[in-house]
């Protein structure tokens, strides 16, 4: 797998880089404040201290249009696939590490499945914030470097990643819904799958271990 860069033009099938914010602050509030586990991967859409920056109203009146939005994070060590999640908008993901996103595109899932093959590796460098269109399939950032941690800060609508709403399925699309706006696809070999969300990725789960340095 060839690990390409959000600054390439391949990135633009999926999203675009974020400029003229200066994150520093929140950054620098996501190391004092979130741990960076060796051997998992931890979430927390909302975290009270990195909304009390002041880019926090920025990001929501500029990048969401004064919708109400959630910071948190996405910390931890990782090289697998693992699932696809997609939301009905733009997520903001800004790297306090070197980080690695794997994407693919919603209009490659056909009958509830998708092709891992179909994934596409982006270096995230420190520092640089991505929006990612809500058409990209995303889930947890991997390693840059074996046996490195990162950490991501994670921007999106207020209540994203919270409770699943209570629903009757109207079509199959329904039963990928995990949380609330979170729609995931598994690979049978992931956790999730075993929890019973929606096993929607054929192949081989996409590993990078053997495509990054030691």
């Amino acid at each position: 797998m060839k690990i390409q860069s959000v600054f390439d033009k391949a990135f633009t099938n999926y999203g675009k880089v974020v400029e003229g914010y200066d994150f520093s602050n929140l950054l620098s509030a996501l190391e004092a404040n979130s741990e960076k586990p060796a051997d998992s991967v931890i979430y927390v859409p909302s975290v009270n201290i990195l909304e009390a920056t002041d880019v926090y109203a920025e990001l929501r009146d500029n990048c969401y249009g004064g919708m109400p939005i959630q910071i948190g994070y996405c910390n931890g060590t990782n090289t697998k696939l693992n699932c696809f999640e997609y939301h009905r908008d733009s997520e903001i993901d800004i790297a306090a590490d070197d980080v690695i996103l794997l994407l693919a595109h919603r209009k490659d899932i056909t009958d509830g499945q998708i092709d891992a093959s179909k994934t596409e590796a982006f270096l995230c460098p420190k520092g640089t914030a991505v929006e990612l269109y809500a058409t990209s399939l995303h889930y947890a950032p991997c390693s840059a470097k074996k046996g490195e941690g990162f950490r991501v800060i994670i921007v999106l609508p207020k209540g994203t990643n919270e409770a699943m709403p209570e629903i009757t399925p109207k079509n199959e699309e329904d039963t990928y819904l995990w949380a609330a706006n979170k729609w995931l696809l598994s690979h049978k070999d992931a956790a999730e799958a075993k929890d019973g969300a929606h096993v929607g990725i054929i192949g081989e789960n996409v590993d990078i271990s053997d495509y990054i340095e030691g």
